[in-house]
């Protein structure tokens, strides 16, 4: 009888410190295939791989469309690609973003408990917000198991107290102990195979892939809401995973409510950033034209011009202090300079 032999790990800001250090505890003769997704901006370098190749006795690689699943390798998912499981191999897709990532760790969890239902052991790791918890909810309700790092333990613990708050988790565990928990579990026989997957599970699994019979339909699961989509500004549909409130549109694109919560803040920063501009422009423009008619004698022009320029930096000094005060409540994801940091220190060096 097979053991839990597909290891599916998730993590974001900070994962990149607590993914070395898992690997670091794993074995070459390690009896399972380690998939990963790291969050990372699509125009990135991912140097991912040589990282946790350097950490630990397994061999990391980015996969590669079609790559065949092997015991006692790992394999990350390439920025910009969601990484998908299917009997025997791995796949790589560009489609929709979910909670505004891509990879998402949710499209991994959702395919790997398809494919491989109670032989999955899904992993939460460090970062902000909460994308994996549904992933996480997919491989439980197909027999699999599911370990999450201690908030406490985690340098971000958002989406492990998300795990925590939505999923009868198996083991909550400090890092350094997952890897023993792993290779104790990998080596244990899992349970004969679940029911076929649920219809719910199927959907999710083709709005991932764009498939264009979804897309055809008029009809969605759950209910119309009165929100649009951050990604593409079409209507979005509420649906309700156990206690876990998500939106996900016509063409895909998906989202917790906090993460929905957080992309809106994202839209409603963009939007004051470009009022700013515009509002210290047409003030710019105003004084321009006040000091021409004042300059050929027309007072009257002259003050309603300065007039306009008085109300338009009026106008932008409230955007601003607005800017200036909410600026560090902004949920989101990780920095780039973040990302760099953690990398550097994960090869023991700093960041230039």
């Amino acid at each position: 009888m097979a053991g839990h032999d597909l290891v599916v790990v998730g993590a974001s800001a900070g994962g990149v410190e607590a993914l070395a250090e898992l690997v670091r505890g794993l074995s070459r003769n390690l009896p399972a295939a380690v998939c990963v997704v790291l969050h990372l901006p699509a125009d990135s370098t991912s140097l991912l791989p040589q990282i946790l190749s350097r950490a630990g006795a397994l061999p990391a690689i980015h996969a590669r469309d079609g790559e065949l699943l092997r015991h006692g390798h790992v394999f990350v998912a390439p920025p910009d690609s969601h990484l998908v499981v299917e009997p025997g191999r791995l796949r790589l897709l560009a489609g929709p973003r979910e909670n505004g990532h891509r990879p998402s760790i949710d499209v991994l969890f959702r395919t790997a408990a398809q494919a491989y239902g109670p032989r999955v052991v899904g992993v939460i790791l460090s970062g902000t917000l909460d994308d994996g918890t549904a992933g996480l909810l997919a491989i439980k309700r197909r027999g699999g198991l599911a370990v999450v790092q201690q908030p406490a333990d985690a340098r971000y613990p958002g989406m492990p107290q998300s795990a925590l708050e939505h999923v009868v988790v198996d083991e909550v565990l400090p890092v350094r102990d997952i890897p023993a928990a792993l290779s104790r579990l990998a080596r244990e026989p899992a349970p004969g195979e679940a029911a076929a997957p649920s219809a719910a599970l199927q959907e999710e699994i083709r709005a991932a892939e764009v498939d264009l019979e979804r897309l055809n339909r008029d009809a969605y699961p759950g209910a119309p809401s009165v929100y649009t989509c951050p990604e593409c500004s079409g209507s979005l549909w509420e649906l309700r995973d156990g206690e876990l409130l998500r939106y996900r549109c016509r063409v895909g694109h998906a989202f917790t409510a906090e993460s929905l919560l957080a992309s809106q803040a994202g839209s409603v920063e963009a939007a004051l950033w470009a009022a700013l501009r515009a509002l210290e422009e047409k003030a710019s423009l105003a004084s321009r034209m006040a000091e021409q008619a004042t300059a050929r004698g027309y007072q009257l022009t002259a003050v309603r011009f300065a007039e306009q320029e008085a109300d338009a930096r009026q106008r932008a000094a409230v955007i601003r202090r607005a800017l200036l005060v909410d600026a560090e409540s902004l949920p989101g994801p990780a920095t780039v300079e973040t990302l760099i940091t953690e990398a550097a220190e994960a090869e023991g060096g700093a960041p230039d």
